[in-house]
């Protein structure tokens, strides 16, 4: 077992950094086997937008 340093890397041995690699690895293939449907980065950021528009600039209450 190879210890690693935090400074060097975010785990603490080789097999920490294995195990991680291939859930990884595995949640990759998942998503591009998946059938669901994406969502281009550009529809993904214009939502975002607008929801901080929408905090950022409240409407007025309606009382």
């Amino acid at each position: 077992m190879v210890k690693y340093s935090p400074i060097e890397s975010e785990f603490a041995s080789s097999e920490e950094e294995a195990a991680y690699d291939a859930w990884l690895k595995a949640k990759v293939e998942r998503s591009l086997a998946s059938d669901k449907p994406r969502h281009s980065h550009a529809d993904v950021m214009k939502q975002v937008r607008e929801i901080i528009e929408k905090y950022e600039n409240p409407a007025p209450d309606m009382e």
